[in-house]
């Protein structure tokens, strides 16, 4: 099947007013695109993690009022669910793409992985590229790039996420806008399967 491209109005869906109204925006025009590409990437990650990885589009389904600022599809080795696990995710917000190996508040392996990681610090961190991004929260959209941080600052968010049991991991890239909509489908297919195989160490220090 055709990928179709992220065009601007994709992108304005969040300037819609009221939950409903959004929301009817989103599953028009975001989660169809969010179906094709999740059913195209996920072979492309079952090979990568050597397991069967499944699509799950985000709902927003305990939402009563607050209309959502960001949506996304993720792909998680889970048949029922995502965030208790470690995972994969595509997301989009008014002001961007995101593209990222998540941790979230749900998943347990969390202190385990930031043990691995410290144990393989030397070998890990320099290669993730300097132009990749980290987030301490998913559910905001504050993000850091591997330039700014400092060996210490990654060692310290290790730590929290090892220690804090609501301390999240979020690790990828963000694509802006104006860029994001001069993609074809195809285009982003190869920079979704480039950033996850990027990240697929990072995946695999999670369930080790």
């Amino acid at each position: 099947m055709k990928i179709p491209p992220f065009i601007e109005k994709d992108f304005t869906v969040f300037n819609i007013a009221g939950l409903e109204a959004r929301m009817e925006a989103i599953r028009q025009n975001i989660q169809p695109k969010f179906g094709v590409l999740g059913d195209r990437i996920a072979p492309f990650l079952a090979a990568l993690v050597g397991e069967p990885v499944y699509v799950h589009i985000a709902k927003h389904a305990r939402r009563t009022v607050n209309p959502p600022e960001e949506t996304w599809v993720a792909w998680s080795t889970g048949r029922r669910g995502y965030k208790a696990l470690p995972h994969f995710q595509l997301g989009i917000r008014d002001t961007h793409l995101f593209m990222w190996f998540a941790l979230i508040y749900e998943c347990d392996r969390k202190p385990a992985f930031a043990r691995n990681f410290k144990e393989q610090f030397a070998e890990i961190w320099p290669a993730i590229p300097d132009s990749f991004y980290f987030s301490k929260d998913h559910t905001v959209p504050d993000v850091i790039q591997k330039r700014e941080l400092s060996e210490e600052d990654a060692l310290k968010m290790l730590d929290r996420l090892e220690n804090v049991k609501k301390a999240e991991f979020l690790c990828g890239t963000v694509l802006p806008r104006e860029q994001a909509v001069q993609k074809t489908g195809e285009e982003m297919v190869k920079i979704l399967e480039s950033t996850f195989e990027t990240l697929q160490p990072l995946y695999k220090l999670s369930i080790s």
